[in-house]
């Protein structure tokens, strides 16, 4: 006889952690340069996106309170087109609009460090002073080890 599952419950197996860091598909973003990284990261973010381009555009310029335009959106996601690389204050805009903070990322990775949710902050401190603790630990464990032997 066949186990009935219970719908109230959930499966442990099943859980997986929450991503903590947004990344786009390697595969997708893969360039020589990051200038082309960046320009394929611009156009999965608006293949992405559940607004079609002039929507994103039109919602861009009302950010800034300047003009963005499908065509220059369109350039910033092609790789071959070398002088229309984004801004900073555009790509925020981007960001804003689209809400895919995999673009922040692709800025933050090649100085080592990630982007993630103002949320998960108090964990991250957590983790360094669990690291200050254990460090603290061995130095106290060798001083009472070397107090013991009568070693100063």
């Amino acid at each position: 006889m066949a186990r009935r599952r219970d719908g109230q419950t959930l499966d442990l197996f099943e859980w997986e952690p929450p991503k903590l860091v947004a990344r786009y598909d390697e595969q997708r973003v893969r360039a020589a340069d990051l200038r082309i990284r960046i320009a394929r990261a611009i156009s999965e973010t608006l293949n992405d996106c559940e607004f079609d381009r002039s929507e994103v555009a039109k919602a861009m310029s009302e950010w800034l309170g300047e003009a963005v335009s499908k065509s220059t959106l369109d350039a910033y996601a092609s790789p071959a087109k070398e002088e229309h690389t984004i801004s900073f204050l555009r790509l925020m805009a981007l960001v804003h609009v689209t809400g895919d903070r995999r673009l922040l990322q692709i800025a933050a990775e090649p100085l080592g460090w990630s982007v993630i949710e103002d949320r998960w902050l108090p964990w991250v401190e957590v983790g360094q002073l669990a690291d200050a603790k254990e460090d603290l630990d061995r130095h106290y464990d060798m001083a009472r080890r070397l107090a013991r032997k009568g070693i100063r």
